[in-house]
């Protein structure tokens, strides 16, 4: 079975030594992404964990969709935080974005973890699993 890499310009281009996803049989991994905008390459919302939070969740399903999948697909969300004390706002603006992008209503697993990111701008970063066959 092959890998296939999964590169858009719609997300931010990943800094060091991987690729944004990867797809080998029906699994898709997209991996680790932050609040950074995709046109600049500048990391956004310095502080606001809510604009952090959409752009990285952003982020995720322009790899998403440029491997031919959504965010219905994601099985498995995992979510780092800097600071417990950002997990509500994290949390609301991961519901909206879940709301308007699984349709079905089955929601993906999540996990949350609160750890040291590789930039002291950040304040979250996300990546996905997703089924696609």
């Amino acid at each position: 079975m092959n890998k296939e890499i999964v590169r858009t310009d719609n997300a931010p281009a990943p800094a060091h030594t991987f690729s944004q996803g990867i797809k080998k049989g029906g699994m898709f991994q997209v991996s680790g992404q932050g609040p950074m905008d995709p046109v600049s390459n500048e990391y956004i919302a310095a502080g606001d964990v809510k604009g952090q939070t959409r752009r990285t969740l952003e982020n995720v399903k322009a790899i998403l969709e440029a491997g031919g999948s959504s965010v219905e697909d994601v099985i498995m969300f995992r979510v780092y935080l800097t600071t417990r004390d950002d997990f509500a706002a994290m949390n609301e603006v991961y519901g909206e974005f879940i709301k308007e992008n699984v349709p079905s209503g089955q929601l993906p697993s999540r996990t949350t973890v609160f750890v040291d990111l590789p930039h002291e701008v950040m304040l979250v970063e996300i990546d996905a699993l997703a089924v696609t066959a």
